[in-house]
């Protein structure tokens, strides 16, 4: 059995007294957008990566912005000059689309914060929220709760062959797989088709006709709790799991609405929301269930950035004040050039977003489960 190398800390306040045992400097490098539509959410991680510096509050870390402009040959441009100062390890890039070129870096380490983990060159590692992390917790939560038959509903979208890969890894038991089109039309006609909303309908029809026609004496009654429904028969599914967002996400959920298949006869669960608030709202499809980073550790760190900056964080910035406290961490036990070996070796730490664990050059995390019900957030576990 391989043995794991596990790295936990608690809280980055014990993290923050440690001292270095030698005087080598910490050179880390960070590659985001400082330019171009994303130049906020680099400004948001530029700003973080100074308050973990600050938390942590030793010198010997230097820090080395370069901007990716979100474009992959900028970006390859700023990696190299990293490299020619003799930097070992990069935060960053943001973007996916920023990484195509990576892989002629050989001797940098990149930890990005994109949650895809398709075709990453061999010397970048996802920290991102990403699918498996995702679908290793609804498992969970499904096992627990012995639900038999789950459906999964992914949207024909860029990101669709991350579901299907975080599906497979998670080995989680499917019941039946659907695809649908994202065009309002088209997606309450398939949704129709996956619910055999039509067939339900008929049965209900045909149900007040029969009784209609029979000799029952309590026809009246029977026919008037009938018409107060919209179909008749069971559907062969106990939870749904719709990989979507925002308003695609409402409109799957307002079309199985539509279809008579309601939350609190099946589970409706989806992928990390980033606890969108505007899903408290939305109490006709509550309860709704996903998994996420914890929620409390998440509003302790944003009242910090908050009070630092007068402003409100982006979620990726939360990534990368956890990636700085794990490379100073890890540097006090490796020297920073052999940094790229412990990525790709079995390790698990904590950071303020949880559990992270390492594996194949990517990063899982034990995520949390919550629920939203009666327009308030409930976490599960």
């Amino acid at each position: 059995m391989i043995k794991f190398i596990i790295f936990i800390f608690l809280s980055f306040y014990l993290l923050f007294f440690h001292t270095a045992n030698a005087n080598e400097k910490i050179k880390i490098g960070l590659l985001v957008p400082m330019t171009g539509a994303n130049k906020e959410i680099g400004e948001s991680i530029i700003k973080a990566v100074g308050l973990a510096i600050k938390d942590i509050d030793n010198n010997l870390i230097e820090i080395y912005p370069k901007d990716t402009a979100t474009k992959a040959n900028q970006t390859l441009k700023s990696a190299f000059e990293l490299s020619e100062m003799g930097i070992k390890i990069v935060i960053g890039p943001v973007f996916y689309e920023s990484l195509t070129y990576l892989d002629e870096m050989k001797n940098l380490t990149f930890l990005s914060l994109t949650n895809k983990t398709l075709d990453l060159p061999k010397n970048v590692i996802s920290a991102g929220i990403n699918s498996t992390s995702q679908f290793n917790t609804i498992k969970k939560f499904l096992e627990t709760n012995k639900v038999q038959r789950t459906i999964f509903l992914t949207p024909i979208q860029d990101y669709e062959f991350e579901v299907k890969r975080g599906m497979k890894n998670s080995k989680i038991k499917i019941y039946k797989d659907y695809e649908y089109n994202i065009e309002p039309t088209k997606l309450t006609k398939q949704i129709e088709e996956i619910t055999n909303y039509k067939i339900r309908k008929q049965n209900l029809d045909d149900e007040i006709i029969r009784i209609k026609n029979s000799n029952d004496p309590n026809k009246e009654k029977k026919i008037k709790i009938l018409e107060k429904r919209y179909t008749l028969g069971g559907l062969n599914f106990d939870a749904v799991v719709i990989s979507d967002f925002e308003e695609s996400l409402k409109s799957v959920t307002t079309s199985l609405l539509y279809t008579d298949v309601l939350p609190k006869n099946k589970f409706f669960i989806t992928l990390n929301q980033w606890f969108d608030e505007s899903l408290l709202n939305e109490t006709d499809i509550q309860p709704l269930y996903y998994p996420s980073i914890n929620k409390d550790s998440f509003d302790a760190y944003k009242i910090k950035y908050y009070n630092a900056f007068n402003e409100d964080p982006t979620h990726l910035s939360l990534l990368s004040y956890d990636l700085v406290g794990l490379i100073y961490y890890l540097s006090l036990n490796s020297k920073i050039e052999n940094l790229n070996k412990i990525f790709k070796r079995k390790n698990s730490f904590k950071g303020k977003i949880g559990i992270f664990d390492i594996k194949d050059n990517k990063i899982n995390h034990r995520l949390n489960f919550y629920k939203i019900e009666n327009q308030k957030l409930i976490e599960i576990f």
